[in-house]
């Protein structure tokens, strides 16, 4: 598997499945190497990934992220080296322990310690023994890695680490955490608008679900965020962080920040002010590695 510095992240439940995949196909003629997806409430994001990866002859499909609360070890490992073995290894397993809110309060679980439910869950799926066609090589898997347990986790029990909310400063931190050898996809919000009032609403409203999260208030306060920064609708300064506004060359800037950070590859999710799907593939089309290259 072969992981280029541009993905695309970004959630497809909104279109339909035609739809879907003629995005994903999209996003491979631009020359993107990756394509990432979080699984909330709507699709099983296993089975979006076998119809893109079946619609699709290049792109590599991620995960970013599954919930390990939503089905068992044996459920993923199986899932992972079907899909990668089905697709010739463009399958790439991203998950995570979630928050509590979705865990326990929407799917009725217990949501245990997130380290050691992580750790337990990682030695159960290594421990399995899949019996059927295998892949010609060993499937990767990233997990959603915040803190430093978790990124250390990342390290000893994974392939990598899919950080989520974060700023460049704590790409270089989970690098130097994770060692040198480690995969680090880093996903990074974008809107393609200079208008400092109109960026900061289209990213107010996007993050807002994010800013209760406990997970993620602890990752900022690492990052020298206080709560007057995540209460409300979030100050100027955490947007600004969260969000690569502007023209193209300021967004290519934060994306060039990440990578000399340590980051394998930046996850770019576009963020339409208008909320139309047709205008985050006017900003994927601007940033397209095939208009670098």
């Amino acid at each position: 598997m072969k992981l280029d510095k541009l993905a695309v992240w970004t959630m497809l439940d909104q279109l339909s499945s035609a739809e879907s995949a003629a995005f994903a196909q999209k996003v491979e003629q631009l020359g993107y190497s990756a394509l990432w997806q979080p699984e909330g409430f709507g699709r099983n994001m296993l089975v979006q990934s076998s119809w893109l990866l079946a619609n699709t002859s290049k792109l590599i499909v991620a995960t970013g992220i599954v919930n390990v609360y939503a089905r068992d070890a044996i459920a993923m490992a199986g899932a992972q080296y079907g899909l990668a073995e089905q697709s010739q290894g463009r399958f790439l397993l991203g998950m995570g322990v979630s928050h509590a809110p979705a865990v326990s309060g929407m799917r009725g679980h217990h949501y245990g310690r997130p380290v050691a439910t992580m750790r337990e869950y990682l030695t159960a799926m290594r421990a399995h023994q899949y019996q059927a066609a295998m892949p010609s090589d060993r499937p990767a898997t990233v997990i959603a890695a915040l803190g430093p347990k978790m990124l250390e986790l990342s390290a000893e029990l994974a392939d990598g680490a899919h950080p989520y909310n974060v700023t460049p400063e704590h790409t270089a931190k989970a690098r130097s955490i994770i060692g040198p050898d480690k995969l680090l996809c880093v996903e990074q919000k974008v809107i393609l608008e200079s208008d400092p009032a109109t960026a900061r609403a289209a990213g107010r409203k996007q993050l807002g679900l994010y800013l209760v999260l406990e997970n993620y208030q602890k990752n900022w306060a690492s990052l020298g965020f206080d709560e007057s920064d995540w209460a409300g609708s979030g100050s100027d300064r955490l947007i600004d962080a969260m969000f690569a506004w502007g023209p193209e060359e300021a967004i290519r800037e934060r994306i060039r920040q990440h990578l000399d950070a340590g980051a394998d590859q930046v996850c770019v999710q576009p963020v339409a002010p208008t909320g139309d799907h047709a205008q985050d593939m006017a900003v994927l089309e601007a940033l397209a590695p095939a208009r670098s290259s």
